[in-house]
């Protein structure tokens, strides 16, 4: 599912993900039309990605009076590839994620 390289810079909730293969929704907050693709007790895992959003900076006091230099920092996200109940394949933030219970 991995390289295991990566593995090495996981964090632990996602390790767990992989290692069991099956998620649950870590809350209620993922909207309804969403979880209702699902399985509602084990989702399937079919990869984990690391994506780094690369941060903004911008050197233009015209733009931003005062603030002659602004800088938005990288990011870092883990996405989780769950598989969906008809087959489809769904990329979501690792952080919407907890390992599904045996």
């Amino acid at each position: 599912m991995t390289d295991r390289n990566k593995n090495a810079d996981m964090p632990g909730d996602l390790a767990a993900i992989v290692e069991c293969g099956y998620a649950i929704w870590s809350g209620d907050h993922v909207d309804p039309e969403l979880r209702a693709r699902f399985d509602s007790r084990r989702i399937p895992v079919v990869g984990v990605r690391n994506v780094r959003v690369w941060g903004l900076q911008v050197d233009d006091e015209r733009e931003l009076p005062g603030l002659e230099r602004t800088e938005v920092p990288d990011e870092e996200l883990w996405e989780v590839n769950l598989e969906a109940l008809n087959g489809s394949r769904y990329e979501i933030e690792s952080k919407l994620l907890k390992p599904a219970p045996e």
